[in-house]
């Protein structure tokens, strides 16, 4: 039974019931039948011979055998014979001693037995509706036969189109929801399908959270593969200066000079290196912001007096034009960093006598700080990597000015930290940045 599907299953056990239920039905009642049959046809007798019982009361033999050819007469569908007690013949209807058919015996008086021929008893009658009953049965067959086949197909049908969607399931390929039905087995199809369903949007969240963790895991190769690079030749190079001063070489003699260039390597090392643990602080979420309502133009007006007397060297000239009843929800010592960094990047980028312009821009729920540093364009290969560690768009003088490249990497993971969407884009007269912030 195992190598069967369940439609042979249910079809074999709707045919084997119905087969069952008839047989027991015939064993049954096949012998309260032939009772029956006796008793109906005795008194079906009883009351056509009545006549001819009674009219033999107290007759003589004569008598008895005119009164009995005259009944026959009359109800010549019957052939009997009337027996004394010992079997001996009185009379009897023509045709009586050919017939091989049962015959009944009656009790007559004066000690007379009547003797019936053609009369079927319930076990004939038995044999004949066997007949009928096998013709029946095939017939009630070919019909249970069609019954099986239609109500196992209906109770198939849903379950054998669960289990090819369950397979199409198990392969993970897309399987619309179908319509198994209104019963258990619709719940349970149904049910199936909101659990596939589920499972795909886990494995979908699994495989971007894996692709998330193998770009982290590119990242941090490449960062510290860089870190490692801009470390390596200021250290190699304030190495060369102490041994050269240990051995007192040549220009290596004056002690005070290669000490101060050792102390302002080892400064901007020590720089370097606390911004590669801000990063990884910021990377692995070790720090949060302290979100707070902050006055957007009291912080830059505070940022603003070291940037002066840094644009002045240069002759270029700030302007700042931010509205005074601006807020926003930001950390107040990251925004500012932030703020302090993206301008940092805009002095020095900016050639000399160029203009730095602030302001803020309102919208209806929603406003803009813009930063614009005029005079400079970011071709578009390079737009992409301005916020990649220790990038710099002019290697060689970026480097000497002591700037580790780190400084717009900051920004950015402070910004998606705080949730402040930023953009940098070329216009007409130099490089926009732009941060949005909820009114």
């Amino acid at each position: 039974m195992r190598k069967f599907g369940i439609f042979r299953k249910i079809f074999l056990y709707t045919l084997l019931f119905l087969i069952l239920v008839v047989g027991i039905t015939a064993a049954l009642f096949s012998q309260q039948f032939v009772s029956f049959y006796d008793a109906s046809q005795l008194q079906q007798l009883n009351s056509v011979f009545q006549p001819l019982t009674h009219s033999l009361a107290n007759k003589d033999i004569d008598e008895i055998i005119e009164i009995a050819a005259n009944f026959h007469a009359q109800n010549q569908s019957f052939m009997f014979s009337i027996e004394t007690a010992d079997e001996e013949i009185i009379y009897k209807t023509p045709g009586m001693e050919k017939s091989t058919q049962q015959t009944l015996l009656m009790a007559l008086p004066q000690n007379l037995t009547l003797r019936v021929v053609g009369i079927q008893t319930g076990t004939d009658t038995v044999k004949a509706l066997m007949q009928k009953i096998i013709v029946a049965l095939v017939i009630l067959l070919i019909v249970g036969v069609v019954g099986a086949v239609l109500f196992a197909r209906g109770i198939t049908k849903p379950i054998r189109k669960l289990a090819e969607d369950t397979r199409k399931m198990a392969a993970l390929e897309d399987v619309a929801l179908s319509s198994y039905g209104k019963d258990e087995i619709g719940q349970l199809g149904g049910d199936v399908h909101s659990m596939y369903e589920k499972i795909k949007q886990t494995i979908t969240a699994l495989e971007k959270e894996i692709e998330r963790e193998r770009e982290m895991e590119e990242n941090q190769r490449y960062f510290f593969s860089a870190a490692s690079h801009e470390l390596k030749t200021p250290i190699a190079a304030a190495s060369v200066m102490i041994e050269g001063m240990l051995a007192d070489i040549g220009d290596y003699k004056n002690h005070n000079k290669y000490l101060n260039e050792c102390l302002k390597t080892l400064k901007a090392q020590n720089r370097i290196i606390t911004e590669i643990i801000d990063i990884v602080h910021l990377s692995d979420d070790r720090i949060c912001p302290a979100l707070e309502k902050i006055n957007l133009s009291d912080l830059i007006n505070s940022i603003m007096p070291e940037f002066f007397t840094l644009a002045e060297s240069k002759e270029q000239n700030i302007t700042v034009s931010i509205a005074d009843n601006l807020y926003c929800r930001a950390d107040k010592n990251w925004l500012g960093r932030v703020i302090s960094n993206v301008l940092m990047n805009a002095v020095q980028n900016s050639p000399e006598r160029e203009n730095i312009r602030i302001w803020s821009k309102e919208n209806k729920d929603t406003f803009a700080l813009c930063i614009l540093n005029t005079g400079i364009f970011i071709d578009k290969e390079i737009m992409g990597k301005l916020f990649e560690p220790f990038f710099r768009v002019d290697k060689a003088r970026s480097s000497g000015s002591g700037r580790s490249g780190l400084g717009l990497t900051i920004v950015k993971k402070m910004l998606d930290a705080m949730d402040i969407p930023f953009s940098v884009d070329n216009t007409d007269e130099g490089v926009l940045f732009k941060m949005e912030f909820q009114g």
